[in-house]
């Protein structure tokens, strides 16, 4: 009798947890799986958006024409975002760390720095591509100043070169607050004691972070990776307001090519498609990452 009343609270209770998910679970497939995969289904097809005409099946059609089409080549603007992902984490992630040892400590002044250090990242992406652009654009406030003073201006959203460095700075400048907040975060979880006992043995600075620090750290150096990577290879709010893609395609990036060029000439399949292969590509990386850093820990855990 008794264990079949324990089953029986079992099961009330198994389902009175299941119907509590059910809201958010819901709103999960509403708003995540049926998009996408209704973007999925659309990257198979030849569709322009208007719901009065039908998407027509055209199966692979759409990828083959991503990689021979030179209308829906993706070559350039994957090999911008492949920049901005690559030299923006590192930056980001490099200034991240190299702040959060400077800020680690509590104190009045390293709270103010926080707090302005993750402004940035409070504003819209777009509103940050604006302000830049008001800063540094041709009639600009920098360039103004330049010429007041009689020197020449710098071209740093009309050159191509210029235009993807000065895009990769303003990109690193408003994300690197939150990788700084999840850095001062992994910090705190790092001994004291065994930080101080290295020092005892005659440990210097350089050598305390390398030896107890760094591998404390590990975890979270996994995170602020893999989040700064999917972070950077989805950018196109900031483009869109700092260099609309400009100059020429010198910084379009795979999201801009998608929503700014794909999608506004109502070419819903091929847009789709360019959209399911960076989910693909995203996975992919974040995965070789997580798998990476897990081989690195282990292979430190041996050695120790």
């Amino acid at each position: 009798m008794a264990r079949t009343t324990t089953t029986r609270r079992g099961l009330v209770s198994g389902l009175a947890n299941g119907l509590m998910t059910l809201p958010a679970a819901a709103v999960y497939t509403g708003l995540t799986v049926v998009p996408v995969g209704y973007a999925v289904y659309y990257s198979f097809t030849q569709y322009n958006g208007i719901p009065s005409q039908a998407p027509t099946w055209v199966g692979w059609d759409n990828y083959v024409r991503i990689v021979t089409d030179p209308i829906g080549d993706l070559r350039p603007a994957a090999w911008v975002t492949l920049v901005i992902a690559v030299v923006g984490a590192f930056l980001v992630n490099g200034a991240a760390l190299g702040l959060a040892l400077l800020l680690r400590r509590t104190t009045p002044f390293n709270t103010f720095a926080r707090a302005v250090m993750f402004y940035p990242h409070v504003l819209s992406a777009l509103i940050v591509g604006f302000l830049w652009q008001a800063i540094l654009g041709p009639q600009g406030a920098v360039n103004n100043l330049l010429e007041n003073a009689g020197r020449s201006s710098w071209p740093f959203l009309s050159d191509p070169d210029w235009a993807l460095v000065t895009l990769v700075g303003v990109i690193v400048w408003a994300q690197f607050g939150v990788q700084l907040v999840l850095y001062l975060a992994g910090l705190q979880a790092v001994s004291p004691e065994l930080q101080e006992a290295a020092r005892l043995d005659g440990a210097n600075g350089p050598q305390v972070f390398r030896h107890v620090t760094w591998p404390a750290l590990a975890p979270t150096v996994t995170v602020t990776i893999v989040t700064s990577i999917l972070s950077l290879l989805k950018v196109y709010d900031v483009v869109l307001g700092l260099t609309n893609g400009g100059p020429g395609d010198a910084t379009q990036t795979w999201a801009y090519e998608i929503l700014a060029v794909s999608f506004a000439n109502n070419k819903v399949g091929l847009a789709c498609a360019q959209a399911v292969l960076l989910v693909v590509v995203a996975g992919i990386l974040s995965f070789t990452i997580i798998a990476l850093r897990r081989r690195a820990e282990e292979g430190a855990e041996a050695v120790g």
